[in-house]
């Protein structure tokens, strides 16, 4: 069969269409697996990073938590520095106080006081971000259910049905890092 130079020429430009359309689907697909990694959720060995505030995006140290709250907004960062910030559902609060008023299951959780637990409440998945200094306890901005944060994160008051999910934690020259992950489930329970 004779060679055709209009034949080729047409699949020639076909492949190259076809190359120009899937290159930035493969490149796209590299980036999904690099966004995946951002919404995994808090794994051993991962620090923590300031949610907000003049230390936005710096990795946390014990020091930098006020002893006997309020708690500071995370999120875990992976060995490899990638913040795991592509899910809400990661969102942690960390607070520190003295071991001897944490019980029994939250110190064995903590590291050297600092405790870590989910910042979404069970109730409607709000963000627990305020907190009550007469109960020295974390509250939900939305129906101000209230957990303790020296009891394993226990309701102490509101519609929360559950405690937060706790991390726990060691640390490593003095930065918060994860030891193991959630105790439970993260956020609302689904019926």
């Amino acid at each position: 069969m004779p060679f055709d130079d209009r034949l080729h020429c047409r699949c020639y430009k076909r492949r190259t269409i076809l190359g120009l359309t899937l290159a930035p689907l493969l490149a796209g697909s590299a980036r999904a697996a690099e966004e995946g990694e951002a919404a995994k959720p808090p794994a051993p060995d991962d620090r923590f990073v300031f949610l907000t505030g003049p230390r936005k995006g710096q990795v946390v140290r014990a020091e930098d938590l006020a002893l006997g709250g309020p708690q500071v907004q995370a999120f875990p960062m992976a060995p490899d520095g990638t913040v795991r910030n592509d899910t809400r559902l990661n969102l942690v609060i960390l607070a520190r106080f003295d071991p001897a008023v944490l019980t029994d299951e939250t110190r064995a959780r903590a590291a050297d006081g600092v405790v870590a637990y989910s910042a979404i409440c069970t109730h409607q998945g709000c963000p627990v971000n305020m907190w009550s200094k007469e109960q020295n306890a974390f509250v939900c901005s939305c129906h101000a259910s209230t957990f303790d944060p020296r009891n394993a994160a226990e309701v102490i008051g509101g519609p929360a049905p559950r405690p937060l999910a706790a991390l726990g934690l060691k640390l490593k020259d003095g930065v918060v890092t994860v030891a193991s992950t959630f105790s439970g489930h993260v956020g609302v329970t689904q019926n």
